[in-house]
């Protein structure tokens, strides 16, 4: 009898152990999945912002057009810059390497050893001479005109080829990668989908070594066209100023021979006939026969459009002058011959653009602003039209580094990992080869941050998108204010959730979890509804002048990317200096174009008063800086911050 008691009484203790386990097993599953929702809904708020982002950036086309119709004081090419290959010696005879130059030095022809001398050089922070970078994109410009529009490539079981996506400049990612998966070679190809530079402050360095790689294996490493590869987009994401910054004396000269090599960069890669690799995507007029027949070189930038001239000016149809902006500013001497039609165009932007979706059918790509929405049918009508068996493309940041969509005919590859703040994403290539699936491979550079545990992690992430999405916020903060106030018809300073979420879509246009993200922006009473002007309370606009309105100061820090790219444009020797005429001229455009109602006397006001040195002239990079948001709770350390 006392032996039944016993066990009895161990098995009552299994039994509780186990249901002890399945309870903390339960809650912790909960918990990660909770967690993990926070981390999408951090990750939504970083891409929606992202792509609103490019979205302004696209519209600014229409701008463009709008202003050369308007702007009658045109700047003087600098004769300097318009010369091409035929003053290549002559241009690097004028540049002296120094015997105290301790970084690396290459020599022509490149071999694998350049490689790997480069790649040591950067991993110890050194930066490459001029006179080699200009060497590089010389000899790599040369290359690529030899190039087609899309590379075709042979793979076997044996041969396999990798795909990287975006690197953004993100060199470690690219170290990464070389260290995984080994350096290129005729037996170890890559294809590069497109957008290597902008947002990290590596993409000069990773524009070396694949420009170097590519000099080396020029038929075993591919480089696509991406949709940062174009220098209006470099002057608003920061490779601009990082030339500048890296390459003060021969940094202009550089930067005009990346945008010619920019329009040479093939539009994509077809692997064994079967697979498509290009940047974007496709929609439903896509036309690879004529993708393969066009002039790449004539897309300058996508935010120059053919633009058809009315009157004295051209029209598509005829051969008139029109007028063309380039990096050093506006001109009047490029004919519309030497513009792609808006038919070729539009297919160019598709490819670079475009980004699937689980709908049927093809729609415009509100989120960017250009390309389109592209759902599994497109997909399998574009892939059966041209005998094509799959998709591969990169533009968009996955949270596993890729994503496989549309039954398996479309995947998603982003290389850099980290993209958006640390632990926010992996990074992750493909390799194919032809008759197997692909195989996918992740990673993460791994700081410090990335060691503590996850909600650690979770917390850190989701405190900067919300940080930025307050920024946002502040930035149309009259525009909230006015709907708020229009669905509150008791003035009670209060609104029902559904109230204010649709208020915060309606004038933000981000498309975001507002009930869920709710808690983290604004205070609800008892009953709740929210008290709508807590929206506000912890962070503000830093008023450059006492004086300035509002409205004045919520619009130039809303615009003030858009701004900064006009006046880059305008701004031809790269100074950080415009003249006072020219600041009002070009607000005035930009005003009447984007119909915002600011007195034009308000500004003229703040720009006077910020030439503190009379000299009629504006550091329009300073001038935006004065512009700035302040946090309630910018003094305290971001680990005591929390939205859990």
């Amino acid at each position: 009898m006392g032996c039944g008691t016993l066990s009895s009484v161990k098995r009552g203790k299994s039994e509780k152990a186990l249901k002890s386990a399945l309870v903390i097993q339960n809650w912790y599953r909960c918990r990660r999945a909770w967690l993990k929702t926070r981390q999408c809904h951090a990750l939504s708020i970083f891409q929606s912002i992202e792509y609103t982002d490019e979205q302004g950036q696209l519209q600014l086309s229409n701008f463009f057009s709008f202003m050369l119709e308007k702007y009658t004081r045109i700047l003087e090419e600098d004769p300097e810059l318009v010369t091409q290959d035929k003053d290549r010696q002559d241009y690097l005879g004028l540049i002296d390497v120094p015997d105290s130059y301790c970084g690396p030095r290459l020599r022509f022809p490149l071999t694998f050893t350049d490689i790997d001398l480069l790649i040591e050089a950067f991993q110890q922070q050194q930066i490459l001479h001029a006179y080699y970078v200009l060497e590089v994109l010389f000899e790599t410009r040369k290359l690529l005109q030899q190039k087609p529009n899309f590379t075709h490539t042979k793979t076997s079981p044996s041969k396999e080829i990798t795909i990287c996506g975006d690197l953004h400049g993100k060199l470690d990612d690219l170290f990464l990668i070389y260290s995984k998966n080994g350096l290129p070679s005729e037996s170890n190809p890559y294809v590069f989908n497109g957008d290597f530079v902008d947002r990290g402050k590596n993409s000069m360095e990773i524009l070396m070594i694949l420009f170097v790689s590519f000099l080396v294996y020029p038929n075993d490493l591919h480089l696509n066209r991406g949709n940062h590869e174009d220098f209006m987009m470099n002057m608003r994401y920061g490779f601009t100023k990082e030339v500048l910054h890296k390459y003060k004396l021969h940094g202009k000269k550089i930067l005009q021979i990346l945008e010619d090599i920019y329009t040479w960069l093939p539009i994509g890669t077809v692997i064994d006939n079967e697979i498509l690799v290009v940047h974007g995507g496709i929609s439903e007029s896509t036309d690879l026969n004529l993708l393969h027949r066009i002039e790449r070189n004539k897309l300058k930038s996508v935010l120059m459009p053919p633009i058809p001239i009315d009157g004295d000016r051209a029209t598509e149809k005829g051969n008139k002058v029109g007028a063309i902006i380039t990096a050093r500013g506006l001109r009047t001497n490029g004919s519309l011959s030497e513009q792609l039609t808006k038919y070729e165009w539009e297919q160019v932007i598709d490819v670079l653009w475009s980004d699937p979706r689980g709908e049927r059918g093809c729609y415009p790509n509100t989120g960017r602003g250009g390309g389109c929405y592209f759902g599994p049918d497109i997909t399998s009508r574009i892939l059966n039209k041209y005998k094509l068996k799959m998709l591969i493309r990169s533009h968009e940041c996955k949270a596993k580094g890729y994503e496989i969509c549309h039954d398996g005919k479309v995947i998603t590859v982003f290389s850099a990992s980290n993209y958006y703040e640390e632990g926010s994403n992996r990074g992750a290539y493909l390799r194919v080869s032809s008759g197997t699936p692909p195989r996918f491979f992740q990673y993460q550079i791994t700081r410090a941050t990335c060691l503590r545990p996850l909600y650690q992690r979770v917390n850190a992430f989701e405190s900067s998108a919300i940080r930025m999405l307050k920024e946002r916020m502040i930035s149309q903060k009259t525009d909230l204010i006015r709907v708020f106030q229009c669905q509150d018809h008791s003035k009670s300073g209060k609104l029902s959730l559904g109230q204010w979420a649709f208020a915060m879509e309606n004038v933000l246009g981000l498309n975001l979890p507002w009930r869920s993200l709710s808690s983290h922006l604004v205070t609800t009473d008892k009953d709740g509804n929210i008290d709508y002007m807590s929206s506000f309370q912890d962070i503000h606009i830093q008023k450059p002048v006492k004086e300035v309105q509002p409205t004045l100061i919520e619009t130039v820090y809303r615009y003030r990317s858009d701004l900064q790219i006009i006046f880059n444009v305008i701004d031809s020797d790269h100074s950080g200096l415009i003249s006072m005429e020219e600041f009002r001229s070009i607000w005035k455009l930009f005003k009447s174009h984007y119909s915002v109602c600011i007195d034009d006397s308000q500004l003229d006001e703040l720009a006077e008063r910020m030439d503190l040195n009379k000299d009629g002239s504006i550091d329009f990079n300073e001038f935006l800086k004065a512009f700035y948001v302040v946090h309630k709770f910018d003094k305290l350390n971001k680990s005591d911050t929390k939205f859990a």
